[in-house]
């Protein structure tokens, strides 16, 4: 199958050999591990863990060629999607709790660094438009040292860093010129909620500085001829019952901070999984009055590139990774 190179930056950085000297560089950060803001500064070489529960091997807990992304993503033959284990939150209601927030479990799943270049070039090889990076964050230096590796060997697909973005602004440097299509979530506007919800003290500031850095490097969501995504940014925002995502604070923060030509996928599927139900605030699904107040938002402060979703979306992402495709698409 032929690939066009020029929609992977990266094919570049490894012939210049910079994309194996970040690789390196990113490894020898897991010594005392500053990774992710959690910075926690286990030596995870030596199989020291911190919050994420993770060593030094990745951690796949699935991967597939999945179509039930946004349409620029999944295209017509499937996002090549890489489904991490664990991860560096702990959101009450998670859609993925099975493979993010059960260590124990996930610790079947870890995998040589040989194993995840496979992953990838056997989805480059059925077909997928990208490989898309789910949960990446605390396996970034695993996943830049696959990646060298997966390049030699032929890799060619667009990078997808599918990601919460609770990510460190120093690892995200490293992915500049690496990473063609960044597809972070932006959780909450009050570190408060985020605390509540998510475990975390600082959100907000973190993800929205992440967010700032990825629209540096890859800018406006640009598709080809069949409307797949090439480059760029679109930004997930899934909205809460009872405005406790705090929308319309972060579509504003937007226009004043990045763009109002930056994607905009605007998420009506939540579902009270995993904790949800202990929490009264949430412990629903979104109202369509909710999730249609905050697409007028979105709309009169003049977003122009915007994926929408049924309102009834709420039971149809529900995955089983207990399945070997989770999403059953």
């Amino acid at each position: 199958m032929e690939h066009d190179n020029n929609k992977v930056p990266y094919i570049s950085l490894y012939n210049s050999g910079k994309l194996e000297e970040r690789a390196d560089r990113l490894n020898k950060r897991l010594e005392s591990c500053d990774i992710c803001p959690r910075q926690c500064g286990v030596n995870r070489l030596e199989g020291e863990r911190g919050y994420c529960n993770s060593g030094k091997e990745p951690i796949v807990a699935s991967y597939c060629d999945h179509h039930g992304e946004e349409p620029a993503i999944s295209g017509t033959k499937g996002s090549g999607t890489i489904f991490f284990g664990n991860c560096n939150l702990e959101c009450v209601f998670c859609q993925n709790h099975q493979i993010s927030q059960n260590p124990q479990e996930q610790g079947k799943n870890q995998v040589s660094i040989k194993q995840l270049v496979g992953y990838m070039l056997e989805l480059q090889e059925i077909g997928c438009h990208n490989i898309n990076l789910v949960s990446p964050t605390h396996f970034i230096p695993q996943i830049m040292s696959a990646l060298v590796l997966a390049t030699r060997q032929g890799l060619a697909l667009p990078i997808v860093y599918n990601t919460n973005s609770y990510d460190s602004f120093d690892t995200l440097s490293e992915l500049d010129g690496v990473i063609s299509i960044y597809l972070p979530d932006m959780k909450y506007a009050d570190d408060k909620i985020a605390r509540k919800l998510s475990g975390v003290p600082d959100y907000t500031e973190r993800a929205r500085r992440a967010v700032v850095e990825m629209w540096r490097q890859a800018g406006e969501l640009l598709v080809d001829k069949k409307g797949v995504a090439i480059k760029g940014v679109l930004i997930r925002h899934l909205v809460l019952p009872g405005g406790m995502a705090g929308s319309r604070s972060t579509l504003e923060w937007l226009t004043e901070n990045v763009s109002r030509e930056v994607g905009l996928s605007l998420m009506s599927q939540y579902h009270p999984c995993h904790k949800a139900r202990g929490f009264p605030e949430i412990a629903r699904p979104v109202t369509r009055q909710e999730y249609l107040s905050v697409l007028r938002d979105a709309k009169q402060l003049g977003f122009t590139k915007i994926f929408a979703q049924q309102i009834q979306s709420n039971r149809l992402y529900l995955p089983d990774f207990n399945s070997l495709r989770p999403f059953g698409d």
